[in-house]
């Protein structure tokens, strides 16, 4: 029987290339990339590497099939065909979730309803039981039907793995973990960076700049569903974990400032640093943006407060406007910016050398990125 598991991670819209170069580091095959996705293949192994090591990702899905599905009998004998067995055990938990886009098949209880069906039909024949008790380990079935194609996946994950298990607690409007990680990556983070973020709210981009300049896996303090699972050894996990361990970056010169005006959020960025473990990289202090020294040779990346309402638009340009003034911008000072206005430049008072559309939850913002 091919060992190779098939593994298929959902990220943020525009960080498909960032996700798609994390798999191939930790040695994904035969990789796609797809709108929000990225698939590959690897061994057991990998379900606890790219859980512990991908810090873009949503979450690491196992695929168990694709096809067609524009009936209900047509989904059910599709998830019926399945190798449920492979991993789901006779005592398992298998709940279904999911969600069905310009299909035919539209009302989401009842394609829950027949893939529930089809995989209890798959298992009893396997199992040769008429009724599952569901008392052991969750194994989270989830579909994506799509114009009618139908992707059936096992969570492996649990939680998103946004939730890295540093942040007990956060701001107003935090930047998911994820998307902060992939804005690190993209301005370009390296071993020896000095860092800054003038807006640092809870700490996220603070603490995914220090895990990327220090190799540090981003799942190394949570557990994941798939550690219940009885089809996967300890082993697989012990290993990657101590393999993660000792892949960290301990000589790094990595450094960083944090700032923000809120009293409470430089207390709150200092606690989830401290939890994150990188408190003795980090110096975060109380500061107005208007009073920025923008430090030469140090990269600069924020995600600035915004608002919806007119009065908040236009307290952002008003912002943007004075960042213009005290952000260099330029080779030496080269800084990173995500904003979801589309007049960000004007108000900044510069053009980017580069922008890449993004999104925020469900605000369409572009990552503003100044180095020449």
């Amino acid at each position: 029987m091919d060992n190779k598991i098939k593994l298929s991670c959902p990220c943020h819209f525009g960080l498909e290339s960032v996700l798609n170069f994390e798999a191939r580091k930790i040695g994904g095959e035969n990789i796609s990339v797809t709108d929000g996705r990225v698939t590959f293949e690897g061994d057991e192994n990998m379900i606890a590497r790219a859980n512990l090591c991908l810090a873009t990702a949503e979450r690491v899905q196992i695929l168990l099939g694709e096809f067609e599905a524009d009936t209900f009998d047509k989904l059910f004998e599709g998830v019926r065909a399945l190798p449920l067995e492979r991993f789901i055990g006779k005592s398992d938990a298998f709940p279904v979730k999911g969600h069905s886009i310009s299909s035919q098949l539209s009302s989401l209880p009842a394609c829950q309803s027949i893939i529930k069906k089809a995989a209890v039909k798959r298992l009893e024949s396997v199992y040769h039981v008429s009724y599952f008790e569901e008392t052991g380990a969750v194994h989270q079935i989830q579909f994506n039907i799509l114009k009618d194609k139908a992707s059936i996946y096992l969570d492996t994950s649990g939680a998103g793995l946004h939730k890295r298990g540093y942040r007990r607690s956060s701001n107003a409007a935090p930047i998911k973990e994820t998307l902060a990680a992939g804005i690190i990556d993209l301005a370009q983070v390296r071993r020896d960076t000095v860092f800054c973020d003038p807006f640092c709210g809870s700490g996220t981009l603070l603490i995914e700049a220090a895990y990327k300049a220090l190799n540090i896996a981003p799942g190394l303090k949570r557990t994941f569903a798939a550690e219940k699972w009885d089809c996967i050894s300890p082993e697989s996990w012990r290993e990657e974990r101590t393999r993660a361990m000792d892949s960290i970056i301990k000589d790094s010169d990595f450094y960083a400032y944090g700032y923000d005006i809120d009293p409470e959020c430089v207390a709150l960025s200092t606690d989830n640093c401290a939890k994150a473990g990188v408190r003795n990289r980090i110096k975060i202090e109380k500061a107005d943006i208007k009073d920025y020294g923008n430090r030469e040779n140090t990269l600069t990346v924020c995600n600035p407060p915004y608002g919806e309402r007119l009065l908040e638009i236009k307290e952002a340009e008003k912002l943007y406007e004075t960042m213009g003034r005290v952000f260099l911008a330029d080779k030496a000072h080269p800084c990173s910016v995500i904003a979801p206005h589309e007049d960000f430049e004007k108000f900044f008072g510069k053009r980017a050398d580069k922008r890449r559309k993004l999104y925020n939850g469900m605000i369409k913002c572009q990552l503003f990125s100044y180095y020449k």
